[in-house]
């Protein structure tokens, strides 16, 4: 599946169930296991999102994968991998299953508003593993929130899981490395260029129990989005959960 699409990836695991792709390779990470590590999961039972949030995936009805990277940019740019996943996933869906995915910051893809896969990114050591979990043939009864769909609910072309994860995992591999050649610069143009969060008023809530509502008006050199609140100040947010506003609220 690799080889045909892309020669970044050095090895590639299925494994039928795990408590969390992303924590297996966080183990391999610590052990020295190589940049290109791959694991995909038929069915993850402890998997993790952002904030701790604990989420399960029905057995061989999304793709959840993890890969281990060791970028060579500087530490401080390491937060835009997030984002670089997100667009790798978005050209890929399009190209693949032929629907339209939008960008939410910090880490999520969207389809018609709502989420159709999440990212989340840890650093151990000097690697990063990304951990992506896309829901592909759920039903609406299997989704975990209301506020969420799947690439079948969407009408995507395809479901085949090997395809889009070849498509995906070419995506990630290009666009990985022209940012390591190159810098963010690249990949946060492309995320603005699909981000359903910019020019939308949006609440912020930080993990300390601050709140902030304003308008989304940008992002940064390390992958920040910046706020414009109602008196005109603009906050720069490295972390926190954001909602989508309508306009009445």
């Amino acid at each position: 599946m690799l080889s045909e699409k892309s020669d970044f990836w050095t090895e590639l695991d299925v494994v039928q169930v795990t408590g969390s792709t992303n924590t297996d390779l966080v183990n391999a990470a610590k052990h020295g296991a190589p940049e290109g590590k791959v694991l995909i999961a038929e069915e993850q039972e402890h998997g993790r999102g952002r904030l701790d949030r604990h989420w399960v995936s029905p057995a061989r009805a999304g793709l959840t994968m993890s890969f281990l990277l060791r970028p060579t940019l500087p530490r401080e740019q390491w937060g835009t991998l997030s984002l670089l996943t997100a667009v790798a996933l978005e050209e890929a869906l399009k190209g693949v299953c032929g629907v339209n995915a939008k960008l939410k910051w910090p880490n999520d893809v969207l389809i018609a508003d709502k989420k159709v896969c999440g990212v989340l990114a840890q650093v151990e050591g000097n690697a990063v593993i990304v951990g992506v979990g896309l829901n592909v043939s759920l039903t609406e009864a299997e989704l975990p929130i209301p506020e969420a769909t799947s690439l079948q609910l969407a009408g995507a072309s395809t479901l085949d899981r090997v395809e889009i994860a070849a498509a995906f995992l070419a995506h990630v591999a290009a666009v990985y490395r022209t940012w390591n050649e190159r810098g963010p610069a690249s990949v946060i143009e492309r995320w603005r260029r699909n981000s359903a969060t910019l020019g939308r008023h949006v609440a912020v809530s930080f993990p300390g129990g601050r709140n902030l509502t304003g308008r989304a008006v940008g992002i940064d050199g390390h992958g920040c989005l910046q706020v414009a609140a109602a008196d005109g100040t603009v906050e720069t947010v490295a972390a926190g959960d954001i909602v989508h506003l309508r306009p009445q609220d």
